[in-house]
């Protein structure tokens, strides 16, 4: 009898997971992120020297303005995420609006340096003004290259991109200058943002604009226009049969991301205190492709990894090519060695061919853990009758 009862007795409680833990699960992620920022911005105060990985300890100029590179370089790949893996748009012309915004910035400060108002607020108008030109090129960029899709759109994007690097390129003059590049005007530029003493400053300006480009990425990955815009990747037709306009999705997800990779250029722009033409280039667009998809394009915090290991990787590198220690090898081991991009393409075969869901993803693969589902055409169709 007593087997019997056994038998027929109910799985223990403790199976399911229990209510006291689902907040803990819930809330864990969002500490750990939340601690991760604090111990970032505080990396200027202290003391870590990695070897091999930074220039110096992390509270002298030359780590500091590394790291903040890197940051904006994961902030710009965290928006083309939105547009490649959330929008299912693959786009040939993303690091256009990057330039805009470091262009813009640089623009609507020359321009604006004779008017007699205060410094602050002429810097406050050039970065509207950027702001502006991005969300209208963006916007005219999207609407234009949605008409149509697959290769036909990352075709348009191109050829956006290329016209752009075309009019940067052949204005020498104080517009864009030319192949030479644009400087930038520090003349209403707040003090705090100007010289190598204050890199620690714009270090913490990097690592706003980090955060803000990912909680963006959230809350539109969140929201119902990011579920019908994924549902959009998955199967268009059926989106459009439910009543729903994946145009105006697509275009909203395309805006978005442009406005985030213009802040991200403005943030270059102020960090490198120049601008040159390759940041408006096809090629440039290519390296975040590369970027998003080496981090992982299924996980958010995958464009920030590979942002961050692309970018230590490409500066390091090209430190490494020119040392003497890599002169005095054979030729089969020099050549190879001397060219980063050689060994940056080896790593991105490697890992697109044993770690299909990218640097980020290696934690769920080697745990066993099902790759998380992506929101179905069924749950925007009952959140539409919601």
């Amino acid at each position: 009898m007593s087997s019997l009862s056994t038998m027929t007795s109910p799985p223990p409680a403790s199976t399911p997971l229990a209510p006291a833990a689902r907040p803990l699960r819930r809330w864990l992620p969002l500490g750990l992120g939340v601690a991760l920022v604090v111990f970032t911005a505080m990396l200027p105060l202290l003391n870590i020297s990695v070897p091999g990985v930074f220039p110096g300890p992390t509270y002298t100029a030359g780590t500091l303005q590394l790291l903040a590179y890197a940051m904006l370089i994961s902030a710009l790949a965290l928006s083309y995420r939105i547009i490649f893996g959330v929008g299912g748009m693959l786009s040939f012309g993303h690091a256009l609006f990057f330039a805009a915004g470091a262009y813009g910035l640089g623009i609507a400060l020359d321009v604006l340096a004779p008017a007699s108002l205060p410094s602050p607020l002429i810097f406050a108008l050039a970065l509207l003004i950027a702001l502006i030109f991005a969300f209208v090129l963006a916007t005219v960029t999207g609407a234009l290259a949605l008409r149509v899709g697959g290769i036909s759109f990352a075709m348009v994007t191109l050829a956006f991109a290329q016209a752009g690097s075309v009019m940067i390129r052949r204005n020498p003059g104080r517009a864009t200058g030319g192949d030479e590049g644009l400087a930038l005007d520090i003349t209403h530029v707040p003090g705090a943002l100007v010289g190598v003493v204050n890199t620690r400053n714009l270090f913490w300006v990097a690592l706003v604009i980090l955060v803000l480009a990912y909680l963006v990425a959230l809350w539109l990955e969140k929201s119902r226009a990011g579920h019908v815009a994924a549902a959009g990747r998955e199967n268009e037709l059926r989106v459009r049969v439910l009543g729903l306009r994946p145009y105006l999705v697509k275009l909203l997800v395309f805006t978005v991301a442009g406005v985030l990779a213009a802040i991200a250029g403005m943030g270059y722009l102020l960090l490198q205190s120049t601008a040159s033409p390759r940041i408006a280039t096809a090629d440039f667009t290519l390296t975040l492709l590369v970027i998003v998809v080496l981090g992982g394009v299924g996980m958010r915090w995958g464009a920030i990894v590979g942002g961050m290991i692309y970018t230590l990787l490409d500066q390091r590198l090209t430190a490494l090519a020119g040392s003497r220690a890599v002169d005095a090898l054979p030729d089969v081991l020099r050549i190879p060695l001397s060219e980063p991009l050689f060994l940056l393409g080896t790593l991105f075969i490697l890992v697109v061919m044993f770690f299909p869901g990218g640097i980020a993803g290696i934690g769920k693969r080697l745990g066993g853990n099902k790759k998380r589902r992506t929101p179905a055409v069924s749950e925007v169709a009952s959140d539409d009758q919601e």
